[in-house]
């Protein structure tokens, strides 16, 4: 996927994950403070406005950066921070790519899933974003290519986001409930799910 495809798919599937924000909300609400919805649409169209007007020829690397910058600037949320920060970590990883493939892909999420358990203080099993985003990686790494790569993670996602229904939550607001948050689904978990499902029906409708 060369530069200007990437800026397309990643305009395409954020406009559709922002149709999820009322289920972020309501399970955000349940768990923490229920900004979740509002971080995720604000960050979505703000990237979607800034990507607009990067060059043609902008680099795989420019574009996750300006995607960064641009997410961590539309809202103060502690979730923003995070995204924001695995992005930017995902770019670094882009350093030397010029075509954007399955493994660029892997290499990006796993590098975004380590910035983000480094900031966050988080590791797997502590019921948040984490949980999705590694299993993810895992499975675009072990996985096949191109269409069948993306519902390897995918499925491996939504396997994490169904198994850590019964676990503590251990970090943020959502570790406030302690026991009680056994039985609620993770909002992290869950957008990261969302995300990956919206780049799969964005690709679905350039491919009719």
């Amino acid at each position: 996927m060369k530069s200007t495809e990437l800026v397309g798919a990643i305009q395409r599937s954020l406009a559709e994950l922002v149709t999820y924000a009322d289920e972020l909300r309501d399970l955000d609400q349940a768990l923490g403070d229920g900004d979740l919805g509002i971080t995720i649409s604000l960050g979505a169209n703000a990237v979607i406005e800034a990507l607009g007007a990067v060059p043609e020829d902008a680099r795989p690397s420019e574009i996750a950066r300006a995607a960064a910058k641009a997410f961590a600037n539309a809202n103060p949320s502690t979730m923003a921070a995070l995204v924001a920060g695995g992005l930017l970590a995902g770019s670094k990883a882009w350093a030397d790519v010029e075509d954007v493939d399955v493994a660029a892909a892997a290499a990006f999420v796993r590098a975004a899933g380590d910035n983000i358990a480094q900031r966050g203080k988080t590791q797997l099993g502590d019921k948040t974003i984490l949980d999705a985003i590694m299993p993810a990686a895992d499975a675009l790494v072990t996985g096949a290519d191109g269409a069948a790569g993306l519902e390897d993670a995918i499925a491996a996602a939504e396997k994490a986001v169904v198994e850590t229904r019964d676990l503590q939550s251990r970090r943020g607001r959502a570790s406030w409930l302690q026991e009680r948050s056994i039985g609620l689904q993770d909002p992290g978990a869950t957008a990261m799910l969302r995300f990956l499902q919206s780049w799969q029906k964005a690709a679905a409708v350039v491919a009719r």
